[in-house]
């Protein structure tokens, strides 16, 4: 007899591979990653809570359940691409959650930016049920994430990349295997978050101060993305503020959430933090202002709001395209 384990799954000897992926999540990270993931051949299941997100990606090709549960007896490899840890505990641990419901040995790719202390403990609670995590959050942006090339920072063991390698290929450009624990791979995406965070917040303070002193914003963004002074960041959210299109690819909350963390494990560091803190005050700001679910590039109106200069406003095609 084949023996049986805790949560009533069969061993078989031999069993033949399963090379079905899920994919918790379907925003905008999620969906692009599912599809790059078809796209690369390989069978895909998504789950979301929105039904339009599942028809979203049913109609392109993929199949889709409402569940976890549902999605975790047809794949031994599951992405977690959820905003926080608090979803993914919903997910894994909530009523007929992941982690109760999958076979012994399968694999839970953890996406979503968490704090290390918990992406660590994650991992030992994981691997005291008989179940594999990486520990590999994200970045790029929705673009990359449908393109399949987007920077994985992971952590984890040989047996876990063993298993998520098809799935890792499919979406990345660039896998880096940081460590062999979970909770590596966070601590390198929250140095990630926190120059991002600061960038971006930077790079809005800066266009608010041309445009104060009377600069033309498209002459700045020119003359500055051909100097020292550019970054990544600026370079690709002021764009959105000279279009005037504040529609989320990431969202000012985010950056409320990441540079939390941030903050939060500076303080368990006992590591003092004040440019991280100052641009985390300016995100919390745009969100108790109203724009927590707007671009992130509208943390400038923050500073709009508290000093006297005109922001860009959206041509004539722009507000058609709305109407």
């Amino acid at each position: 007899m084949s023996p049986e384990n805790k949560r009533g799954h069969t061993r078989m000897e031999q069993q033949p591979r399963n090379d079905t992926v899920g994919v918790i999540g379907l925003g905008a990270m999620g969906m692009g990653i599912a599809n790059a993931m078809l796209e690369a051949g390989l069978p895909v299941i998504g789950c979301d809570v929105s039904a339009s997100a599942r028809e979203t990606f049913e109609a392109q090709g993929g199949r889709s359940v409402p569940t976890p549960a549902e999605l975790a007896h047809e794949c031994e490899v599951v992405l977690l691409v959820v905003v926080n840890a608090e979803q993914v505990e919903a997910v894994l641990f909530g009523e007929r959650g992941l982690a109760g419901e999958l076979a012994p040995g399968s694999l839970i790719v953890q996406c979503a930016t968490v704090a290390p202390s918990y992406a660590e403990a994650l991992g030992e609670r994981l691997k005291a049920m008989d179940l594999d995590m990486l520990d590999a959050p994200i970045s790029g942006g929705a673009a990359k994430a449908r393109a399949g090339e987007l920077s994985v920072m992971s952590s984890g063991s040989d047996a876990a990349y063993a298993k998520g390698q098809a799935a890792l290929d499919a979406m990345a450009a660039k896998v880096y295997r940081l460590g062999d624990t979970p909770g590596v791979g966070s601590s390198v995406k929250l140095v990630n978050q926190h120059l991002a965070g600061v960038h971006i917040a930077a790079a809005a303070e800066a266009m608010a101060l041309g445009m104060r002193m009377g600069i033309d914003p498209e002459t700045l963004y020119e003359v500055i993305t051909h100097s020292a002074g550019n970054s990544w960041m600026f370079e690709n959210r002021v764009p959105h503020i000279l279009k005037a299109d504040y529609t989320p690819l990431s969202a000012v909350d985010i950056f409320v959430k990441d540079l939390n963390i941030v903050h939060q494990t500076g303080r368990e560091l006992r590591l003092s933090m004040p440019v991280a803190a100052s641009a985390l005050q300016q995100f919390t700001a745009a969100s108790g202002a109203g724009f927590g679910r707007e671009d992130d590039a509208a943390v400038i109106k923050v500073y709009q709001r508290l000093s006297a200069f005109e922001l860009p406003e959206a041509n004539d095609a722009q507000r058609e395209g709305e109407s």
